[in-house]
């Protein structure tokens, strides 16, 4: 009897479970994983989403899932193009499918309650994304939320996610954010001034997809309440404050600050 052997084999120690989806293509010109991006499921059922994100008719991938116990499922091999960013945009490239690796988190998502994310399912993202990032050698300003590449379209996978517990089993990049205060002005949509063309600059160097114009208008909007969400996730509400600007103020130096200190060693 011949037995079939799937072709897809895990890219890391703590895969647990192959299964093997067939929606993937080539990465674009060559390119190599230099992002990861993380999303939540959105469905109280992981064995739905995980029959989704396989699924020929879907034409929706992730390279894997994670489930609450910690239980992680590859479903694409690292050096192929899953399909999971959709229309998505980081730092001038439009293609975040062909530069990142997608990790599916089990969570049923804001339309589904929004549970807190289990410790034991953070500890298994940790892991896994400090092998990612050791094999592909990804910048921590790399670690990007499903939010962060499409602020237009997604909230994923969410204020609750814990992105300074990451950071300091050294992923991704987190500074604690300014107090929110009730002093100092705010911008909200459809204003126009200077502090909003700051804002604009400052998330356009961090990566986002804005045009620094002073005019508060809903791709800017969208992007200030991506960023909250990621590093100010107090409060997310799209509106420009003194937290949001010395929030991003703080992280681009210690963002340029690492970089230096790459460059040099």
């Amino acid at each position: 009897m011949t037995m079939l052997v799937s072709e897809l084999r895990p890219d890391s120690c703590v895969v647990a479970e192959v299964r093997p989806s067939p929606n993937h293509s080539e990465r674009k010109g060559n390119a190599l994983p230099d992002m990861i991006v993380l999303h939540y499921t959105g469905t109280r059922d992981n064995e739905a989403a995980i029959r989704h994100l396989c699924s020929p008719a879907s034409d929706v991938s992730a390279h894997y899932v994670v489930l609450q116990d910690g239980y992680i499922v590859q479903l694409v091999a690292e050096s192929r193009r899953a399909w999971h960013a959709g229309v998505s945009w980081w730092a001038g490239e439009a293609d975040v499918n062909s530069h990142s690796i997608g990790i599916e988190i089990a969570n049923p998502g804001h339309e589904n309650g929004y549970p807190d994310f289990p410790r034991r399912q953070i500890a298994a993202v940790t892991t896994l994304c400090r092998s990612i990032a050791t094999r592909h050698h990804i910048p921590a300003d790399r670690v990007l939320a499903h939010s962060d590449v499409a602020p237009a379209r997604k909230v994923d996978p969410g204020e609750k996610f814990p992105w300074k517990r990451l950071a300091e089993s050294g992923i991704g990049l987190w500074v604690n954010p300014a107090p929110i205060s009730s002093n100092g002005p705010i911008y909200v949509l459809g204003e126009t001034s200077p502090a909003i063309e700051e804002v604009q600059r400052l998330l356009a160097r961090l990566g986002y997809n804005v045009t620094a114009t002073g005019y508060l208008d809903g791709n800017t909007r969208d992007a200030v309440a991506a960023f909250q969400r990621h590093f100010r996730p107090a409060r997310v509400d799209g509106v420009v404050d003194v937290s949001t600007t010395a929030t991003l103020h703080a992280l681009l130096a210690k963002r340029d600050a690492l970089h230096k200190s790459v460059e040099t060693s």
